[in-house]
């Protein structure tokens, strides 16, 4: 009985004894990789970057509070990382992927600039309305955006048709969906349109979509130098052409009657007399309001 004691009192410190040898064996190893390790980055160039202190999710704003600095060999560093001196451009920027804590943070784990929206364009208390124009109205596609254009407004009322400057020295924002200069189509060429939409304020907004509903709009290209303003007068078209709107057509022809000349010519049929004019009137709108 007592030599099975002995025997495994025997085993246990046999056991204990190779257990410690083997912990003093891995530390002595685990010791020589690291002073191996780190004999061999004494003579590698360190550089700074930028980490995460803690885990960040996705979304989560970089800020001096969140972020800190580590060195690490070059040659292990990302070429994308962020670096202290350009922490500035990356400060307020969002995470579009999560970081691990004490990981460098790398510029393609930033979110993308948002382009700047079209409503950017407007000055506070401005709006932008879009109005139809055909190819004359557009003046041939020659309209860019930043032009300044006036408003024509030609409307019939009754039988008779009337043209008038609603709004001058309007700025153009965009024509078509072409918000600049530069802007072409796939084929590299000019991009054509059917709208314009311009830099209102909400009044004048109100009178563009009420001339849209009942007359025709043209658009006149004025040079950005001329600051001069423009009658706002409304004409009748007949006066613009200089045709007399009541005039009845005479005879110049006497007629005889029972021997005698009649003094006085004779009115002709009015519908012969509105032939030229209907030929004017042809392309009037057919929306017509009450014209105040």
């Amino acid at each position: 009985m007592f030599s099975n004691i002995n025997k495994n009192w025997f085993i246990l410190i046999a056991a204990l004894a190779v257990g410690a040898i083997a912990a003093v064996a891995t530390k002595n190893y685990i010791t020589q990789k690291i002073e191996s390790i780190e004999a061999q980055d004494k003579g590698k160039a360190l550089v700074k970057v930028v980490v995460a202190k803690e885990h960040l999710e996705k979304g989560t704003m970089l800020s001096p509070e969140n972020m800190a600095t580590r060195e690490m060999p070059r040659e292990w560093a990302h070429s994308d990382a962020i670096t202290p001196d350009q922490f500035n451009r990356a400060e307020g920027a969002r995470l579009a992927f999560p970081a691990n804590a004490g990981e460098p943070v790398i510029w393609a784990q930033m979110e993308s600039e948002k382009e700047a929206s079209f409503s950017s364009k407007l000055d506070i208390g401005r709006r932008a309305v879009t109005v139809p124009v055909d190819e004359i109205s557009s003046i041939s596609g020659m309209v860019e955006p930043d032009d300044l254009i006036d408003i024509i407004v030609s409307i019939q009322k009754d039988t008779r048709n009337y043209t008038f400057t609603l709004l001058q020295s309007m700025r153009v924002l965009a024509t078509g969906t072409k918000v600049s200069h530069t802007d072409t189509d796939d084929d590299g060429k000019a991009s054509t349109y059917t709208t314009v939409t311009l830099d209102t304020s909400p009044e004048d907004a109100k009178k563009l979509i009420a001339a849209r509903e009942i007359g025709r709009i043209t658009a006149l290209l004025r040079s950005p130098a001329d600051a001069g303003n423009v009658s706002l007068s409304t004409a009748e078209a007949n006066e613009l052409l200089g045709i007399a709107s009541g005039a009845q057509g005479v005879s110049s022809v006497p007629v005889i009657y029972g021997g005698g000349p009649i003094k006085e010519g004779l009115h002709l049929n009015p519908a012969q007399t509105g032939d030229a004019m209907n030929m004017l009137h042809q392309n009037a709108p057919s929306q017509v309001e009450a014209l105040n």
